[in-house]
């Protein structure tokens, strides 16, 4: 079988308990499906997808040749691709039934912010047949452009850069905002939907402060963040925009990889973003200060998303503390890999504990006020 189009692919799960611009609001036997659907694409260990096979794929689909090499991945198979011209791209595949949908978001939000300023982000390359991704005897994917930059978790991080990421951050959720894309509804095991269920997998967490700062942060997270967090605007997001995920680059900022992407509070990117910032002590938010303004001078912020966001910062890190921990018992092989960002999780997180409610609004209302 072959499909070169995807239009007629698989329809969108969960879309009808989601409306725009609100929070969803499912009811338990849907909220614990989500949850299991979500760990289960974790759980899966990678796609492989054979060198020559992708090189069938490339000349089938898009009437291309050029060296292919394998790249590091969690979830899909990664390649990049040379070309006999010089240019260089990124071929996403996978045969696992799931990537379907993953694949229709990722390309689809690729595709939607094409064009729009203070940012950059990969183009999409259409297939022959002009649609945005393909599936082909078990294997689906897309093609887009690789971006040249420095991934920012290499480059030193000044006030003027972290103003600049925060600014362009801010401009890719206002670009993603307009948008209603296929598939934002599926299971993603990053959303904050999921994150009181979490704590399934502390016994994965070695016993100590880390582990109670984990437990306390979620805890809070379910008692004091979940309840508020309909308040807030909801949109499209990127939900992973790290330092792996950041570029910098001659063109401007650039944000990769939209895997993680679906429908959730606004605000979860500037918390996801400004989570992996906080290693100061000596600073209220620990260094997360100028990126917050510089978001907020493209996005100014609300006073309930105000209130909230410390509380998301160190929800998302005790997530990643989590789920990481978790996938590297599932996969020790690959454990160095898939725990990259947790020793900068654990230190933010152990900075933020200190803050109570009132500070923490006060200090991201000061960060704000710096735009």
């Amino acid at each position: 079988m072959s499909v070169d189009d995807d239009a007629g692919l698989a329809g969108d799960a969960g879309g009808s308990i989601i409306s725009a611009g609100r929070a969803w609001e499912p009811s338990p036997v849907v909220q614990e499906a989500y949850f299991r659907d979500a760990a289960a694409v974790l759980a899966a260990p990678p796609s492989v997808v054979a060198d020559g096979v992708l090189a069938d794929l490339l000349a089938l689909h898009y009437g291309l040749s050029g060296e292919i090499t394998t790249l590091s991945s969690e979830v899909e198979c990664t390649a990049e691709v040379a070309l006999p011209d010089g240019r260089r791209l990124i071929l996403k595949t996978s045969r696992r039934p799931e990537a379907v949908e993953s694949f229709r978001f990722q390309s689809a939000a690729i595709a939607a912010v094409a064009g729009a300023a203070g940012f950059v982000a990969p183009t999409i390359l259409p297939t022959g047949g002009g649609a945005l991704m393909f599936a082909q005897d078990g294997v689906c994917g897309y093609l887009q452009t690789r971006l040249d930059g420095t991934p920012m978790h290499r480059v030193a991080r000044s006030p003027r850069l972290l103003r600049d990421v925060g600014s362009a951050l801010g401009r890719l959720d206002l670009a993603l905002s307009r948008r209603d894309l296929p598939a934002m509804h599926r299971p993603v095991l990053w959303h904050v939907r999921c994150w009181p269920r979490l704590l399934e997998l502390q016994r994965h967490l070695p016993p100590g402060p880390v582990a109670e700062a984990v437990a306390r942060s979620m805890r809070d997270y379910e008692r004091e963040i979940a309840p508020a967090i309909g308040s807030v605007p909801w949109q499209i997001a990127h939900n992973d925009p790290s330092p792996f995920n950041t570029l910098v680059s001659e063109a401007g900022i650039a944000f990769i990889d939209f895997g993680d992407g679906c429908w959730g509070p606004r605000i979860q990117d500037l918390a996801i973003a400004a989570s992996h910032l906080v290693s100061d002590p000596a600073l209220p938010l620990g260094g997360a200060e100028h990126l917050i303004a510089g978001y907020a001078a493209a996005l100014p912020l609300s006073p309930d998303e105000a209130r909230l966001l410390v509380g998301l910062m160190r929800a998302r890190q005790s997530a990643l503390i989590l789920i990481n921990y978790w996938r590297a018992h599932l996969f020790p092989g690959n454990a160095e890999y898939i725990k990259k960002n947790v020793a900068r999780a654990e230190r933010g997180l152990a900075i933020l504990a200190s803050l109570d409610p009132a500070s923490e609004r006060e200090a991201v209302m000061a960060a704000a006020a710096m735009s």
